[in-house]
């Protein structure tokens, strides 16, 4: 295997190292009061994440016939990266929107300057400190993220061919955050909404437009394409309900997040949105209520968490997502298949999709 395929996250480590370091020099000796944001943004971006997203567009372009010898290369590494900046942006302004204390184990960046607002005495509120240096470095990761991206030094018909995936990809990342505070807002407990979400949010933006991106950089016709966005779909949505499980029955300490954040912030999930709708069927008045009380009640306790938890796979939703896991991994494959992708490619995708809906954390 080439060595760029085989230490893909720390090659787009290093170079978004070395993008960050160069896009933040100038405003730093300019105006050196916004160098702590500069440097949070930085601190974010290098400091953990799967690399999910270049992986994926990596993959879609060496599986069109991208060669890792090819003068292009570093030139997809840099787009490929660049999808990072758009992941820190989606995910420094979810954070401000789910309220949510900690990522990764660390505070969240509103969190970690209301911290700082708090212990230098400054005026006004912390908290509104917070939020608008996370809405600003937000806004900062998502312009960095153009400029990477059209800066990665690729020929100009190859950017052209790769632009619209670039340009679908942002509206709906944008279109699918609106979709989840729209669901929670109007308490839509759908399965249909809870798959529209998954859909916009997490499918296109993390496997379908990224796989998309790489291939078009490589050239791809739109039969290569199709296929890919037809895994891509399966595999994102099948992700993101593994997501979900793991949201409430996974475990804090490889996840991350305390336990059964997703049910005190009411994220409306498939998972909930099956243990409703069955309940009801079932005509368990108990189980719905355990299910229906814990969506969005920021005091739940972890004994309540428990309950929801027994709730969920007495009534069969645990089953069911389980095995819709499974089937739309089995579609995504076969749609791989037919992708007939150039090698290692095909291989490594196949593999990612394994991880990706098997995975703990």
């Amino acid at each position: 295997m080439h060595h760029i395929d085989a230490e893909l996250p720390s090659a787009i480590t290093r170079v978004l190292e070395d993008f960050l370091h160069n896009a933040g020099d100038p405003i730093r000796r300019t105006e050196p009061t916004f160098g702590p944001a500069v440097d949070a943004l930085s601190a974010f971006v290098l400091g953990g994440g799967k690399r999910l997203r270049p992986t994926f567009a990596w993959w879609g372009w060496r599986g069109a016939g991208g060669d890792p010898d090819s003068d292009e290369a570093q030139g997809v590494l840099r787009a490929a990266a660049s999808l990072e900046l758009i992941q820190a942006c989606a995910l420094v302004h979810d954070d401000v929107i789910d309220s949510s204390d900690s990522r990764r184990g660390a505070p969240t960046v509103h969190v970690a300057f209301a911290a700082q607002h708090r212990q230098q005495g400054w005026l006004g509120s912390s908290e509104s400190f917070g939020w608008a240096a996370a809405v600003l470095i937000g806004d900062l990761a998502l312009a960095w993220a153009d400029d990477m991206f059209a800066d990665c030094g690729l020929p100009a018909a190859r950017m052209a061919a790769a632009r619209p995936a670039w340009r679908a990809m942002r509206t709906e990342v944008l279109a699918g955050q609106y979709l989840d505070v729209h669901t929670q807002a109007t308490g839509d407990a759908s399965v249909e909404a809870a798959l529209r979400v998954d859909r916009l949010k997490t499918a296109a933006y993390t496997v379908q437009r990224p796989l998309h991106l790489g291939a078009a950089l490589a050239g791809a016709e739109q039969p290569l394409i199709d296929a890919l966005l037809d895994f891509g779909g399966d595999l994102g949505v099948a992700f993101q309900l593994r997501d979900d499980l793991l949201g409430v029955f996974g475990d804090p300490s490889v996840t991350g997040k305390p336990a059964g954040d997703d049910l005190r912030e009411g994220k409306r999930t498939l998972l909930l949105a099956l243990g409703l709708a069955y309940a009801e069927q079932q005509g368990r008045v108990g189980e719905h209520k355990v299910i229906a009380d814990a969506v969005g009640d920021p005091r739940l306790t972890d004994a309540e968490v428990d309950d929801v938890r027994q709730a969920l796979v007495d009534v069969g939703a645990v089953a069911e997502v389980e095995r819709r896991i499974e089937e739309m991994t089995g579609n995504a494959l076969a749609s791989l298949e037919r992708a007939a992708l150039a090698e290692p490619a095909a291989h490594q995708l196949a593999e990612l999709a394994d991880r990706a809906t098997r995975r703990t954390f």
